[in-house]
């Protein structure tokens, strides 16, 4: 890892938390004639019914439906859907702005999404470009661009798998051994130290969780309809900050975020200098000193 360039990554759920509802309810469920109310509840009861894992219910139910009414279901399809998506005030200016003010600090500044949504929907989103890797809910297509198998589902523990491929390094999900491989602490690429996840409720609570264990930060943003909700969650513990999702310049989540990022540069200089002396003298570094700040 280049100490004199150390990488801050945001990890950020997407629906909710970048745009303002659930990606299916902008475009593909009112293209089914249905409610989302509607679509999510059939979802929920065929996931229930058949004791299946909640994420692969919805993509087969999304199958499923298209089908039965004869609506064009493809990877393209998909990706025009996501540009259907309304993003919360100030998101589309925000990566732009956190990577320079990283610059300032002497910092890179990295952004991932972290999503039990389709992949393929946010690929067609406005900010798809700003992010180093997409994890999310994804089908694997035969060659005229058709869903035939789910390629890989995120459901809401199995997101914390993707924290650690981060802080690895090791980004390719068919790379498990690489992943499970022993690396000291010193050589992983991005320290939990230097991880800010962002998410908006329960769904996020494992990554949060793992973000306050392991020196991290964990914020969740709230609407109104979900504001008791992340008041709790600040409450018990389970996050260190909340804030309204308007991610424009000036409001109080863009220079708390600021703040974050001075705090992760300046304990990165700090580790530094502490290792200098260390080797100064002829000391070793020890692994309880790794992250020390």
């Amino acid at each position: 890892m280049d100490k004199q360039r150390p990488i801050v990554a945001f990890l950020y759920d997407f629906d909710k938390t970048l745009c303002t509802t659930d990606m299916e309810d902008y475009a593909f469920i009112p293209r089914l004639g249905m409610t989302p109310r509607e679509f999510w509840s059939k979802a929920n009861g065929f996931g229930h019914a058949n004791r299946m894992d909640g994420i692969l219910a919805y993509m087969y139910t999304m199958i499923r439906e298209s089908e039965q009414r004869d609506l064009p279901f493809t990877r393209e399809s998909l990706r025009e859907m996501g540009r259907d998506i309304v993003l919360f005030p100030g998101v589309r200016e925000w990566f732009g702005r956190i990577n320079a003010f990283g610059d300032s600090q002497g910092v890179q500044v990295e952004h991932y999404i972290i999503s039990s949504g389709l992949r393929e929907i946010i690929e067609g989103s406005a900010i798809s470009g700003e992010f180093k890797e997409i994890y999310a809910s994804e089908f694997y297509y035969d060659g005229a661009g058709k869903p035939v198998w789910p390629k890989l589902t995120v459901n809401f523990t199995a997101k914390t798998q993707f924290v650690y491929r981060i802080n690895k390094g090791v980004l390719d999900v068919s790379d498990d051994k690489t992943l499970n491989d022993s690396m000291p602490d010193d050589s992983k690429r991005v320290p939990f130290t230097n991880m800010v996840y962002m998410g908006d409720g329960l769904s996020d609570v494992p990554c949060m969780k793992m973000m306050r264990a392991y020196g991290g930060q964990a914020i969740a943003v709230y609407q109104e309809s979900n504001r008791v909700g992340v008041e709790d969650l600040l409450a018990k513990g389970r996050v260190d900050f909340i804030f309204p999702a308007d991610y424009s310049e000036g409001t109080a989540l863009d220079q708390t975020v600021k703040n974050i990022i001075r705090k992760m540069a300046i304990a990165d200089r700090l580790w530094n200098e502490n290792v200098q002396q260390l080797r100064t003298i002829g000391g070793d570094v020890l692994p309880d000193q790794v992250g020390l700040f």
